[in-house]
């Protein structure tokens, strides 16, 4: 039997960091999969975790964990599916480094992801936008935080990981015209900002406190904001800027629906979706064209390029076979 602790110590530590050269974003959310799949394991078992081994976890553990994460968590299918590529990636390490598990980790890495909903994305219009902009205090330290988070968010198209690692080097020369960012999967990118986003940002580090904290922005205690802590003030700008725009009640509004706001308006501005692809930083267009099926704009041109069809109005014609008329007329009376 071969213990779990060691190999899940180096895979996280050692094998994503330094080997595989993944982003501390990436290497969170896979320990986050194994605190709940090692907690998981140890109820069932009635077994501490430093107890459990590689072989308790076989597709019989894996397959009741991912139900686990769907049924009572009530995560959605992605969650779901991100979780079992976590544990994939976990096991395709250890093909090479336990081969007595070989056979267990290839029968892991066989359970199939499954199929989720193409729901069209939730974005905000520019009205929204405007309300939601406008919403933080500028009077005060920690609403002039947020509105430089929020306007930085939506102008450069931010996921919330990239928002909260930024650091004051990512901005060359302490000029504020463009933003350096480091996204998902080590892929750069370079982006300019309007100048509304720029004053924004330059009322922020004016009052930002002295520390060697590199990230730009911190919380009250002077550490870098986190995730939760972003979703919480944006939670709470909303609800103000509700009160001049009441459709923001009718709208779940996550850090992301920032991001997607961002990549619709530049969609409708450019009518190009590469030019979107390449602002967002995604890998492959195919992960862009979400946003081409939830304009509803570009479905009106498409529809106004081909025209209506012309149809010529017509006469109806019983049908002459027997056997037709009669199941006709069985159904009809039924």
């Amino acid at each position: 039997m071969t213990a779990l602790a060691p190999h899940l110590t180096a895979f996280l530590r050692e094998h994503l960091p330094r080997e595989r050269a993944v982003s501390p974003h990436t290497v969170k959310t896979y320990a986050n999969c194994f605190v709940l799949l090692v907690r998981f394991a140890s109820d069932r078992l009635k077994r501490r975790p430093t107890d459990l081994e590689i072989e308790d976890f076989g597709t019989d553990m894996i397959m009741a964990f991912l139900g686990h994460v769907e049924v009572e968590r009530g995560s959605c299918v992605r969650t779901r599916n991100g979780r079992l590529a976590a544990i994939r990636s976990f096991f395709r390490y250890i093909e090479y480094r336990v081969p007595a598990c070989l056979d267990q980790a290839l029968r892991v890495r066989s359970i199939p992801s499954k199929k989720a909903d193409k729901t069209l994305i939730d974005y905000l219009d520019r009205a929204e936008i405007k309300a939601l902009l406008d919403a933080p205090d500028p009077r005060t330290r920690l609403g002039t935080r947020d509105r430089a988070m929020l306007h930085l968010t939506y102008a450069a198209g931010l996921r919330v990981s990239e928002l909260v690692s930024l650091q004051l080097r990512d901005f060359p020369d302490r000029s504020l015209s463009t933003v350096h960012i480091m996204g998902k999967g080590r892929r750069e990118r370079v982006l300019p900002l309007w100048k509304e986003t720029q004053s924004a940002l330059r009322a922020w580090l004016v009052i930002r406190p002295e520390t060697e904290v590199a990230e730009v922005f911190l919380n009250a205690n002077g550490q870098p904001i986190t995730r939760d802590g972003f979703a919480f003030r944006l939670a709470k700008h909303v609800n103000a800027a509700a009160k001049k725009q009441p459709s923001l009640l009718r709208k779940r509004v996550t850090p992301h629906v920032l991001r997607h706001s961002c990549a619709m308006h530049t969609l409708a501005a450019t009518g190009d979706i590469r030019k979107v692809a390449l602002w967002l930083g995604h890998a492959s267009i195919q992960s862009t064209e979400t946003y081409l099926r939830a304009d509803s704009e570009e479905k009106l041109r498409i529809l106004a390029a081909h025209g209506g069809p012309e149809i010529s109005p017509g006469r109806f014609k019983p049908p002459s076979d027997t056997l037709i008329a009669m199941l006709n007329d069985v159904r009809k009376r039924a």
